[in-house]
């Protein structure tokens, strides 16, 4: 069962990285746009990939740490993978949203909301997975 005890607390410690890591995201693609150097789709993009270098130090230290992976290359590899489909969901759905009329920070909180979700389940299931099943 997804939601147990284990699984909801490290989808707890994921989110908190992640708060810290869309900070970080949230702060270049405001000020990509701001500056009028991006769309803001594109600095969205941007923002997600740099918030993601922030959340796999975090997680490998933090999160996913007692899963046996860590920071290793092949995780960090993984999560960059991870962090691609993250910026493929963010940049859809900001270049939708904007692209209808919606504030492009609005459609970047909903963007950041599934992403969340997607890929804590990437990042568990193979991006930090030990060479044994996790069973939390």
């Amino acid at each position: 069962m997804w939601w147990n005890l284990p699984v909801a607390d490290r989808f707890f410690k994921y989110a908190a990285v992640g708060a810290v890591a869309t900070a970080a995201h949230y702060a270049i693609l405001v000020g990509l746009v701001e500056a009028g150097w991006l769309a803001a789709a594109r600095a969205a993009a941007v923002g997600a990939w740099v918030g993601a270098q922030v959340a796999f130090a975090g997680n490998a230290a933090f999160t996913f740490r007692a899963m046996g992976s860590g920071a290793t290359v092949g995780a960090w590899l993984r999560f960059q993978v991870t962090a691609i489909v993250g910026a493929a969901i963010s940049f859809t759905i900001v270049h939708v949203g904007t692209r209808i009329g919606v504030h492009y920070l609005i459609a970047q909180v909903v963007a950041t909301l599934v992403a969340l979700v997607v890929t804590f389940e990437i990042n568990r299931r193979w991006s930090f997975a030990s060479p044994t099943p996790d069973r939390s």
